[in-house]
Order: structure tokens, then C-alpha cells, then sequence
């Protein structure tokens, strides 16, 4: 947990510091920024031939364009694969998305837009803590548009916890308090606080970061994505996945717990299971992660 903190403090950090030092060199590749004729905004580094696409977090649709904490914190991964002859993707989903738009239907315009923009298929799908649920999704309806697929800090639901942040930051995201946002962010994360008033004070340097990406429909589509997660359940559909799954996770996630992430993998047919002692929800950031993913594609030819 601590180090999930910190972690958070030097992304913190790190974005503000981006956001002054702009023009500084550095040696990963300049992102290619836009949105797909669908909606769908993308943040792309990279351009080697074999592409690995991002199912990111949320709720929330942000713009990762404008969102640069999405790629730090993926940093690792992302320079790994493009290493390896990838370009990186980061795509979000829909913009203005009706009410009732759920899980499934965010899956299906992953795999209308795989069609339309990457000719059919993607190399490596990865999709994130609530990106994981619309992976997962995309495994048991559109296994023919990807090579591989990876899910990380998911399952096949959230735990109660983070059901109910889902619920109140989905609220707040949408009324655009950004600072009760961050605070709320920072008492989920450090709940043993005792220093009066630190959360606010956190939460005010962490709402900016909640802040940036946001579009003209941000504020009604997060409050479809958080009423999907809140339905959404695969344990139906998990058994009918007829691919190889990665799935990694950390043991002491406070938004899925070990048992929801164990359960995920003993229900899909073709799992690979790698659970981190003593890692968070911030598993994803951990430098086991892109060795892992090359590790399974290697060993599962698509």
C-alpha cells in the first residue's frame, strides 16, 4: 500500500514537471495523438510493425492524448514492447455513449474499431483494472480480432470496495469536483490516515490530475461506465473464453481482492495466473509485467 502511494506521489510529480518541462529530449518516441472516426480518442508511440493495443482504467473516457499519467505509469511496458518492434496504443473508449451502454457493447466497439482501423486484428491486447472487464469481454465475443491477450489488475467483477468508489467517484467525476475526487482517491488508498485534513490537502494536487483529458461528453459517459461496472459479472461467460489468457494480478489489490482474481482464473478455460505477493493495484506498473507478457506470447503462437 505504501508504495502505491508513493508511486502515486511521483506520478504526481512527474505529470507537473512534464507539463513545465515540455520541450525537454527524451528517448521515447513523441506520441501520436487523435480520435477514430467512432469516437474513440488514441495515444500512439511508436510505429513497429506488430501493434499492441491498451484497453485503459476508469471509469472515465478521458482523452490520452492529454492524459499523460496513462502512459507513465505503462512506461515500462511501453518501452519494452516498442523495443520489440511494437507500436503502443492507447485507445478509450466511445465518446457520447447512450445510457445502458454496457460492458459487452464497449467490447463490440473495440472489435468494430480493430476491424475499421487496424485491418482486422491486433497483435496483443492489454486491457486494465476496469479496460480488464472489457477485455475479457472481447476474449468470449471477438477472440478472432487479437494474437494474445493480457489482463491486469482485474476480474471478473470489482470487489465491494471498489464497487462503491466506482458509485461515488462516478458522481463526483461527473460534477466535476475534482478535489473531493482526489480526496476520496487518497482515503481509499491511505485509510489509516490520521493527520487531519491531509486528504484534502492530497486531493487537491491529486484532482488535477483527474482534471486533464476531459471532452464535452466526459461527464455523462462516466456515469455509463460506472452503472456498467456496477452490472457487470462474467463468471456466465468466462468458461465459453476459447483462447489463452494471461491474467496478472497483486494479492493485496484493494479493488480486486486475491479470491475475485483466483476465481477469474480458475473459470477461464486457458489461464496463466501471476499473482504478486505484496503488489496493489498498481501491479501493472511493476517491471515483471512486459517480461511476463513476451514471456506468454512466445510460449502461446497465435
Amino acid at each position: 500500500m505504501r508504495r502505491f502511494v508513493v508511486l502515486t506521489v511521483v506520478v504526481m510529480l512527474g505529470v507537473l514537471a512534464w507539463a513545465r518541462y515540455k520541450g525537454r529530449r527524451t528517448a521515447m518516441p513523441e506520441s501520436v495523438t487523435g480520435i477514430f472516426p467512432n469516437g474513440m480518442a488514441y495515444a500512439r508511440w511508436g510505429s513497429g510493425p506488430k501493434t499492441l493495443l491498451v484497453i485503459p482504467g476508469g471509469p472515465g473516457n478521458y482523452d490520452p492524448g492529454r492524459r499523460r499519467m496513462v502512459g507513465m505509469m505503462l512506461g515500462t511496458t511501453r518501452r519494452r514492447f516498442i523495443e520489440n518492434g511494437y507500436s503502443f496504443w492507447v485507445v478509450t473508449r466511445k465518446r457520447d455513449m447512450p445510457k445502458g451502454h454496457t460492458i459487452a457493447d464497449m467490447a463490440d466497439d473495440y472489435a468494430e474499431l480493430i476491424r475499421d482501423e487496424f485491418g482486422g486484428r491486433v497483435d496483443v491486447v492489454l486491457g486494465v483494472s476496469f479496460g480488464g472487464h472489457v477485455g475479457l469481454s472481447l476474449a468470449a465475443r471477438h477472440p478472432d480480432r487479437f494474437g494474445h491477450i493480457v489482463i491486469a489488475a482485474s476480474g471478473y467483477r470489482g470487489g465491494e470496495r471498489s464497487l462503491a468508489f466506482d458509485r461515488e467517484a462516478g458522481q463526483l467525476q461527473s460534477q466535476g469536483r475534482d478535489n473531493e475526487l482526489g480526496a476520496l482517491m487518497f482515503r481509499m488508498l491511505v485509510p489509516r490516515n490520521r493527520v487531519p485534513g491531509l486528504d484534502r490537502v492530497v486531493g487537491v494536487v491529486m484532482g488535477r490530475l483527474w482534471a486533464a483529458g476531459r471532452h464535452p461528453w466526459f461527464r455523462s459517459d462516466v456515469l455509463v461506465e460506472a452503472e456498467a461496472s456496477r452490472a457487470f459479472d462474467a463468471r456466465d461467460f468466462l468458461p465459453t473464453i476459447s483462447v489463452p489468457v494471461l491474467l496478472i494480478g497483486g494479492d493485496q489489490d484493494i479493488f480486486f481482492p486475491a479470491d475475485i482474481i483466483e476465481e477469474t482464473a480458475r473459470l477461464i478455460p486457458d489461464c496463466t495466473l501471476r499473482l504478486y505477493a505484496g503488489k496493489g493495484h498498481d501491479v501493472f506498473t511493476d517491471r515483471r509485467v512486459p517480461e511476463e507478457m513476451l514471456d506468454f506470447i512466445a510460449s502461446h503462437p497465435s
